[in-house]
């Protein structure tokens, strides 16, 4: 059963006092000083009954919390710690705790570009270094995919809290695809990354259609004060990405079947990595190869991911994707027999 956090302020408590050598601390007195911290920090002011107390000093001499607390009662009276030395805060974190930690901490490590984490810098800093003097320098375990080199980063808690606050942002912002930047309100509802990098959906002023923005390509961006916020009625955004792989999708698109051949050496790769959460095979063959099939937006990240199993897969169905990537294939191949 986990513990909770008035048993947690009453062991503290009870440490605290076994802890002072120059006073006699009978079973009445750890009783008072629980009521009085949890009245303090708590507002508590019920009282504790004296079994309460006499079950907290047994789970803390007892191995289940890993405290093995020394507690002994002299005179037949007065309870004290048999070493003088001892209390719980100095026992040493096991090692599977330190693994909790350490995992916890990278964690938390991800969230550095939000200013709504920023208090906890310190904190993450200072139990990454508890816990890496712990370990040893110990390697790490756990290494997460991260570009803190990626531009646009910088941009994240602005738009955030322009979310979180209904606030339009006045954007200076150059597609790929644009031969200068332009400037326009834009209206955020929604951050989203995908494969390490930041988009962010929303609308632009004076269009009705919904629109993403890749964090990377925004040359300037600053609260518009003075513009009034437009409401999202273009998405819902726990269901918006439920027949999407990755970020492109245009308002009113349907999901489309797809089939796909997969040969014999990667099956088991797409079995266990589907494309996406519909993926479910339809048929296995004699060579083990199997088709699949999946009902999902098709867009350029989507047919990106086919074009890594260029030489493994093939697209059956619909038609129109066949198509298309016959046409990059040939012109791959066009590039490489024109050399």
């Amino acid at each position: 059963m986990p513990v909770n956090r008035n048993a947690l302020l009453r062991y503290k408590t009870i440490d605290n006092c076994l802890c002072n050598k120059y006073r006699r601390w009978t079973l009445e007195d750890l009783i008072e000083a629980c009521s009085n911290a949890l009245y303090e920090y708590e507002g508590i002011d019920k009282g504790i009954s004296k079994r309460t107390i006499q079950m907290d000093i047994q789970m803390m001499r007892s191995e289940k919390l890993g405290y093995n607390a020394p507690i002994v009662v002299y005179d037949n009276k007065y309870y004290k710690y048999g070493d003088e030395n001892y209390s719980i805060t100095n026992i040493p974190l096991s090692e599977q705790d330190l693994k909790v930690m350490s995992e916890a901490v990278e964690v938390l490590r991800q969230f550095k570009g939000f200013s709504y984490f920023t208090g906890m810098g310190d904190i993450v800093s200072r139990l990454e270094d508890h816990v890496t003097s712990a370990r040893m320098k110990t390697n790490p375990v756990i290494d997460f995919e991260k570009n803190e080199n990626l531009k646009g980063l910088n941009y994240l808690d602005t738009i955030y809290h322009a979310i979180v606050n209904k606030q339009p942002l006045q954007m200076k912002y150059r597609s790929f695809r644009a031969r200068s930047a332009s400037n326009f309100i834009f209206y955020p509802y929604l951050l989203k990354e995908y494969r390490n990098r930041w988009f962010v959906f929303g609308n632009k002023k004076g269009n009705s259609v919904l629109i993403n923005l890749a964090l990377d390509r925004i040359h300037q961006l600053d609260i518009a004060k003075h513009e009034r916020f437009k409401e999202n009625s273009f998405f819902d955004p726990q269901l918006f990405f439920d027949d999407l792989v990755g970020v492109t999708k245009n308002t009113g698109s349907k999901a489309e079947t797809v089939r796909l051949w997969v040969n014999a050496l990667n099956a088991p790769y797409v079995e266990t990595k589907p494309f996406h959460k519909s993926q479910h095979v339809i048929e296995r063959l004699d060579d083990k190869s199997i088709i699949i099939e999946l009902k999902v937006i098709i867009n350029q990240e989507l047919e990106r991911e086919f074009f890594g199993f260029a030489d493994s897969i093939k697209v059956l169905e619909p038609q129109a994707l066949v198509n298309f990537m016959k046409s990059k294939f040939n012109t791959a191949k066009e590039l490489y027999e024109n050399e």
